[in-house]
C-alpha cells in the first residue's frame, strides 16, 4: 500500500527525511536518506511508527521479541513540530501524543550541515493521572529500508569486540537471518530477524554498539551506532511488510530486564544513536560517519594538537613502575620524540603487586617512589625533558580491602536485593551518590593539582552484572543506566575544573568503545594486545569505531625484533595515536632509528589525520587476512598504510578508486628501508604492491599529480 498522508519534510543539502503525518494513523518516518539519491515516491511498503514502545499494561499488537509492533507505539498521533538551526546543526523536535492512555512524546532529530548522518532520541512523558511502567522505547525505527527485490541483496554487518581481539567486523545476507516466508500466511514477517545486545558496565564487550546494512549490488550502506557508555542497549534489522527494518534502543525489558516507574508529570529520555548513509560503498557511510562523530565531540585542544604519547605498561614496566625502572625509559621516550610520558598501572602498589583489591585512594607508593622526594623525582625528569606527566586510574571501583570500601556508606556502590556487589575482589561505585562523586572528584583534583599531572588514563577492569537496584522498587538495568549518565555528567565536570586535562577512555583496551564516553574523552585505548602481527587488523579496523585521531593504538619495539617487526609495530600507529612503548633503553642503534623516524613521520602527516576520513582499500579485514590496508585521506592526500603477515602472495592490487583516470605520485613515508616495489595502473585506478618479507609494513603518501606522464602502469615516482 502506499502511504498517501501529509509529509512534514526536514534536512539540508546532505539529508532528506520524511516523515508521514496521517491524523487517523501514528507518524511514520517514511523516507531518508541524501538527496538526489531517493527514489522519486516513498516505498509502497508501509513504514514503522515513528515511536515504538511498550509499557505493561500496553505491550504489543504482535507477540515477538522485537521492539516493533508495539500498541502505543500505533496509538499515538501527531500533535506538531518545530523546527530550529542552532549553529552547524539542523534540528527537528516531533510531537506526538495518545488520546487514550495520557502518554506523549517527543521525537528529537538532529544532524550536522553537510554530514549525511541523522541523530535521535526519543522523550516519553506521562501527561496522564495515574503511573505508568515503561518496558522499552527505541531511540530510532526506520522502516522500508529496502524494496523486496533490494532484501535479496542486502548484507547486515556487525563486529565482534573482544579483549584482544577488538573491531572484527563481519557480513552476512540479511537473508540467512529473515528468510523468504510463504506467501499463503496471512502476516509475511516472521518474530524475530538479526539481533546484536550489550550489558553490563562494558559497552563494547562481545559486540561494538554499532552495525550496518549495505547493498552487495548498489554498493548503498546504512551505519549506525548507539552512543551509550553502558551495554543495556541493542540494535535489531529484519523484515517487515516485504522490506527491511531497523530499531535502535537502549535497555530494554526483554533484552536486560529494564523498566522506568513514569509517574504522572514525569519523562523519560533514551539514549542518542545515529545512522549515517553511502551511496556506492560501506566506506562512504563510515566516512560520514566519522564527520559525524567530530561534530558531537566536546571541543578540545588535544583533538588539535596529537600529541605522542609514552605509556610505561605494554611490553614493558607492565604495571611495575618504580623510579630506578621509569628514568631510563623517561629519558628514551624523550630522545624518541614523546610528548606525554604516562605511567600505567601500579605507581600506588605498595604491597609489591597484590594491589587489585586494595585500589581506591589512588597515593603514591612509598616503597615504589624511596627517597625524601617520592613520585616528584620522576614527574620532575618527565617535566625537565619537555614531557607532560600522565597517571593510570580506575576510577569507579574499590577493592574490598581498601579503607574506602568501609569509610563509603553502602549506598555509594552498586547493590542488588540491598547487599554490595563483588566482583574479582572489587566493589562499584554508583555516580549518583555524592560521597561516590565527592571522593573521585578529590582524587583528580589532587593528582592535577598537586603532582600536576596533565593526562589519565581512565582504565575499567571490572563487570559487575546486571546493573545497580540502590533505589526502592528501581530494575537494576534501570539503575545501571542511572549510574552511565551520572558517569558522564561526571566526566563533563572534570573537564569543566580541568580544560586541559586529556583523558584517555580504556577498559582493558577496547571494553568501553562508544561515542557517549568519546564524545567527552579524547582518545580510546583500542587493544591490550601485546603480539604486533595481530594488532594491525585492530589498528586498520579502529577507524570504523572511532575517528583517526582519537585512536590510541600501541607500538612497543622489543630488543629481540628484527627491524622488519621494529617497523611494522611502529606502521601500525602511524595513521593513529602513537602509545609508544617497549624495551626502548635496550634496542639497538638501528632499531632506536627506526623508533625516532616513525615519531617524526607521524608529526609531519598529524595535522592531516583531524579531518582526514577513512577507507579499505581491500575491505575490512580480517583477522588473519595476510595484507590488511587502510586510507586515510584529504582532499588533497591520501596517507595508506599497508601490511603483509605471512600467509599469501608477496604481491597484493589495491583498487583506489578516487585516482581513477589521475597520473598519481607516491611518497614512502616509512620506513625508509623498505624494500617495497609498487606500481600504479591509471586505468584501473588501482596500486601494485609488493613486499618481499613477512610481517612487514609500508606507509605511502598519494596525491594526483597532473604533472607525471599518463600510463597504464610503471614504477611510481617516489620522494
Amino acid at each position: 500500500m502506499t502511504d498517501d498522508s501529509p509529509a512534514l519534510r526536514w534536512g539540508h543539502d546532505a539529508l532528506h527525511v520524511e516523515i508521514g503525518t496521517d491524523p487517523d494513523g501514528p507518524p511514520r518516518l517514511r523516507r531518508i536518506g541524501i538527496p538526489g539519491q531517493l527514489p522519486a515516491e516513498p516505498p509502497a511498503a508501509a513504514p514503522l511508527p515513528l515511536v515504538e514502545a511498550t509499557t505493561t499494561d500496553r505491550g504489543r499488537h504482535w507477540s515477538g521479541h522485537r521492539v516493533i509492533d508495539t500498541a502505543l507505539g500505533a496509538d499515538l498521533r501527531y500533535r506538531g513540530h518545530s523546527a530550529t538551526r542552532d549553529g552547524d546543526w539542523h534540528r527537528l523536535t516531533v510531537r506526538l501524543h495518545d488520546p487514550v492512555g495520557g502518554l506523549a512524546a517527543e521525537v528529537l532529530l538532529s544532524s550536522p550541515d553537510g554530514v549525511p548522518a541523522l541523530r535521535s532520541q526519543v522523550v516519553i512523558r506521562n501527561e496522564g493521572t495515574r503511573s505508568v511502567r515503561l518496558e522499552s522505547v527505541a531511540s530510532l525505527v526506520l522502516g522500508g529500508l529496502t524494496a523486496d527485490a533490494d532484501l535479496d541483496a542486502a548484507d547486515l554487518l556487525w563486529a565482534e569486540n573482544d579483549w584482544l581481539a577488538e573491531y572484527r567486523w563481519q557480513r552476512r545476507p540479511m537473508r540467512l537471518t529473515s528468510p523468504v516466508l510463504s506467501d499463503r500466511v496471512h502476516y509475511r514477517y516472521g518474530k524475530g530477524g538479526f539481533a546484536v545486545a550489550g550489558q553490563g558496565t562494558w559497552s563494547s564487550c562481545d559486540r561494538l554498539p554499532m552495525g550496518g546494512l549495505t547493498d552487495r549490488r548498489t554498493g548503498r550502506t546504512w551505519v549506525w551506532q548507539i552512543e551509550h557508555n553502558g551495554g543495556g542497549w541493542h540494535w535489531e534489522c529484519g523484515e517487515h511488510d516485504d522490506s527491511g527494518y531497523l530499531a535502535l534502543s537502549g535497555p530494554s525489558g526483554q533484552r536486560h530486564g529494564w523498566s522506568r516507574l513514569l509517574e504522572p508529570g514525569a519523562s523519560f529520555e533514551t539514549v542518542p544513536v545515529a545512522i549515517a548513509f553511502g551511496v556506492e560503498a560501506p566506506d562512504e557511510a563510515f566516512a560520514a560517519l566519522t564527520r559525524y562523530r567530530r561534530a558531537i565531540r566536546r571541543p578540545h585542544p588535544d583533538h588539535r594538537r596529537l600529541p605522542v604519547v609514552f605509556n610505561d605498561y605494554m611490553n614493558c614496566l607492565m604495571g611495575d613502575p618504580t623510579t630506578a625502572r621509569l628514568l631510563p625509559h623517561i629519558d628514551a621516550a624523550a630522545a624518541a620524540g614523546a610528548e606525554y610520558f604516562v605511567i600505567d598501572a601500579g605507581w600506588y602498589d605498595d604491597k609489591d603487586g597484590d594491589w587489585w583489591t586494595s585500589v581506591g585512594a589512588w597515593e603514591p607508593a612509598a616503597s615504589r617512589f624511596p627517597g625524601e622526594r617520592g613520585i616528584h623525582e620522576v614527574l620532575d625528569r618527565i617535566r625537565q625533558l619537555g614531557m607532560v606527566p600522565g597517571l593510570w586510574l580506575e576510577p569507579e571501583v574499590v577493592g574490598v580491602t581498601s579503607p574506602l570500601a568501609h569509610s563509603l556508606p553502602d549506598e555509594a556502590f552498586f547493590r542488588r536485593d540491598g547487599v554490595r556487589v563483588v566482583e574479582t575482589g572489587r566493589h562499584h561505585l554508583d555516580l549518583r551518590h555524592p560521597a561516590a562523586r565527592e571522593h573521585l572528584d578529590r582524587v583528580v583534583d589532587r593528582l592535577v593539582g598537586e603532582l600536576g599531572i596533565g593526562y589519565l588514563k581512565l582504565d575499567h577492569n571490572i563487570d559487575p552484572g546486571s546493573g545497580t537496584s540502590g533505589h526502592p522498587g528501581e530494575a537494576a538495568a534501570d539503575g545501571l543506566l542511572g549510574h552511565n549518565r551520572a558517569h558522564l555528567d561526571w566526566l563533563d565536570g572534570v573537564l569543566d575544573r580541568h580544560p586541559g586535562l586529556v583523558l584517555e577512555n580504556c577498559a582493558s583496551g577496547g571494553m568501553r568503545t562508544d561515542y557517549a564516553l568519546l564524545s567527552r574523552l579524547q582518545l580510546q585505548s583500542t587493544s591490550d594486545q601485546q603480539n604486533l602481527a595481530l594488532y594491525a587488523p585492530i589498528a586498520a579496523s579502529a577507524p570504523t569505531a572511532v575517528t583517526p585521531e582519537q585512536g590510541a593504538v600501541w607500538a612497543y619495539p622489543q630488543p629481540e625484533d628484527t627491524l622488519d617487526e621494529v617497523a611494522f609495530t611502529m606502521a601500525n600507529a602511524l595513521l593513529g595515536r602513537i602509545h609508544l612503548s617497549g624495551r626502548l633503553p635496550e634496542l639497538s642503534s638501528a632499531a632506536r632509528d627506526l623508533v625516532t623516524e616513525a615519531v617524526a613521520v607521524h608529526k609531519a602527516l598529524r595535522a592531516d589525520l583531524a579531518t582526514a576520513l577513512p577507507a579499505w582499500p581491500l575491505g575490512l579485514p580480517a583477522w588473519d587476512d595476510p595484507w590488511i590496508a587502510l586510507a586515510l585521506r584529504t582532499p588533497a592526500t591520501t596517507y595508506l598504510t599497508v601490511w603483509r603477515r605471512p600467509g599469501g602472495k608477496d604481491t597484493a592490487v589495491l583498487p583506489l578508486p578516487q585516482f581513477r583516470d589521475a597520473a598519481v605520485r607516491a611518497d614512502v613515508l616509512y620506513p625508509s628501508t623498505t624494500q617495497a616495489r609498487f606500481r600504479w595502473h591509471q586505468d584501473s585506478a588501482a596500486l601494485t604492491l609488493t613486499l618481499p618479507a613477512a610481517p612487514s609494513a609500508v606507509v605511502l603518501r598519494l596525491v594526483p599529480d597532473a604533472g607525471l606522464q599518463a600510463s597504464a602502469g610503471g614504477e611510481m615516482p617516489s620522494g
